[in-house]
């Protein structure tokens, strides 16, 4: 299994510490980094020397959300052939067509079932490594 450097962009702590020990499950090699909103997540990506390999986020949050940092990876060099996955309580249909238009590589609903996420999680990871992702529409 490939081993990633993870970003989650999730401005909920029970939702983060879910998806953190989904992940560990799944092997503690990655390494995940966690930011709040996606204002953070473009300082974290604008300071941080070492690009993410996956970006999973929220679309549901405070001072920018999903939509608006998608719009904003995707119009940035650097950060626009990231793979991005939503990561949300929404089950739109809409919503993940107009996510699937901006490019986004997939679309996971958060659960309560932890071996549900873990196993959604896990196909992610290893499709991940076999397709080519990117966030250019």
């Amino acid at each position: 299994m490939n081993v990633y450097k993870i970003l989650l962009i999730d401005d909920d702590e029970d939702d983060q510490f879910i998806f953190i020990n989904a992940l560990k499950e799944i092997t503690a090699e990655h390494k995940c980094s966690i930011v709040n909103n996606g204002m953070e997540a473009l300082s974290h990506l604008n300071t941080n020397p070492y690009l993410p390999d996956l970006i999973f986020l929220d679309l549901n949050m405070p001072v920018m959300n999903g939509i608006e940092l998608i719009l904003n990876l995707k119009s940035d060099r650097r950060f626009a052939d990231i793979p991005a996955v939503i990561y949300t309580t929404s089950d739109n249909p809409d919503e993940k067509k107009q996510m699937k238009e901006l490019g986004v590589s997939a679309f996971l609903t958060k659960t309560a079932n932890f071996k549900k996420l873990k196993t959604e999680l896990a196909r992610i990871l290893e499709e991940s490594k076999n397709i080519s992702f990117s966030l250019r529409g």
